[in-house]
């Protein structure tokens, strides 16, 4: 771990206290804390501004499994994309709905793609990408 250095912030009062409320609704045990997170998470979305640059993230897809072919298709897909998939989980919610959570890792740019193919999949209720970072710059 590098070195900590302190350094001094203004702020009007009433954001100190939004931030104040946000830091423990969130959880956060102080202030440097809270504003640590918020960095690193404004540093990751930079991050993934690199369309080159090596990201991991998940692929979240919610389905229902008797849509015709589609579970085939979600499979296929995944395997065109073998060097970005690293896990898949499935779990059955109900008789018709599925939960599917990629993990993923590659370019920015590759993991967009990907993503945007298997939650523009027709059959697909909702998909989300969550990305984050390797922690390598953090």
């Amino acid at each position: 771990m590098s070195p900590i250095t302190r350094f001094g912030i203004s702020m009007d009062a009433r954001l100190l206290k939004r931030f104040d409320a946000f830091m423990r609704q969130h959880g956060y045990a102080n202030r440097s804390e809270a504003l640590r997170g918020l960095v690193r998470d404004r540093l990751v979305q930079e991050e993934w501004k690199d369309a080159g640059r090596e990201t991991v993230g998940t692929i979240t897809l919610i389905y229902d499994h008797h849509q015709r072919d589609l579970s085939e298709k979600l499979i296929s897909l995944q395997h065109e994309g073998h060097e970005i998939v690293l896990s898949a989980m499935h779990v059955h919610l109900d008789h018709h709905n599925c939960l599917e959570v990629l993990a993923v890792k590659g370019s920015a740019a590759g993991i967009r793609k990907m993503a945007d193919r298997l939650i523009g999949t027709r059959g697909v209720k909702h998909g989300k990408l969550v990305m984050t970072s390797t922690g390598k710059d953090l």
